[in-house]
């Protein structure tokens, strides 16, 4: 990545930052986000579906998480750890109880990690059937920008590609245009509080 792409990058991840920590009413905003969430057809047919575990100012997930739970789903989520050789890759825990979380890098909960590894809870990325996922910024047809530490990317590229990736996102943290590199992929919905974008996916081209 040249250092012009790097810095315009930056640039539109802090202007993201500032909009989505300014973003009033989050519990009550993030709450009609879940609820177009689950109402997805694309989540109605999912066996298994990853939820992320939000962090900071992203969109709130957890609260819904027991819920979903319930449901007879299984639901997986992530956490941060490194691969074989020391890169930057998420871990897939199969989550029967939220009691299994607790609060580890960066203040995200995840399950502890003496447990990591365990049979029958760590899940193979091709098993899922549908992801979750954060970021930093989005287009509407989307085009995604996460934190710059690659765990989302090295995980997508591993996902089925039918299994659709849906984005969820204040209406605020949406820009007309992002840069988007080769190793990018689109999603194929971002869902604010406002509407549910249909994105380009990932049979988009990686470049433009």
């Amino acid at each position: 990545m040249n250092d012009a792409l790097v810095e315009q990058k930056a640039a539109l991840r802090r202007q993201a930052y500032d909009a989505r920590n300014a973003q009033e009413h989050k519990d009550e905003v993030s709450g009609t986000i879940i609820e177009r969430f689950v109402a997805l057809p694309e989540y109605a047919a999912a066996q298994t579906a990853m939820w992320y575990l939000d962090v900071r100012s992203e969109v709130r997930t957890r609260h819904r998480l027991a819920d979903a739970l319930a449901s007879g789903k299984r639901i997986v989520v992530p956490y941060c750890t490194v691969d074989e050789h020391g890169a930057n890759r998420l871990g897939l825990w199969h989550l029967t109880s939220m009691d299994e979380l607790v609060v580890g890098k960066w203040k995200i909960l995840e399950p502890p990690r003496e447990r990591w590894g365990e049979a029958g809870k760590e899940i193979d990325p091709r098993e899922l059937d549908l992801v979750m996922v954060p970021g930093v910024g989005f287009t509407r047809d989307g085009a995604r920008m996460g934190n710059g530490q690659g765990y989302y990317d090295r995980l997508l590229d591993r996902v089925r590609p039918t299994a659709p990736l849906v984005a969820l996102a204040f209406e605020c943290q949406l820009f007309p245009d992002l840069p988007v590199s080769p190793h990018d992929v689109y999603m194929d919905k971002v869902i604010t509080e406002k509407a549910v974008h249909t994105g380009r996916g990932r049979h988009a081209p990686r470049s433009r």
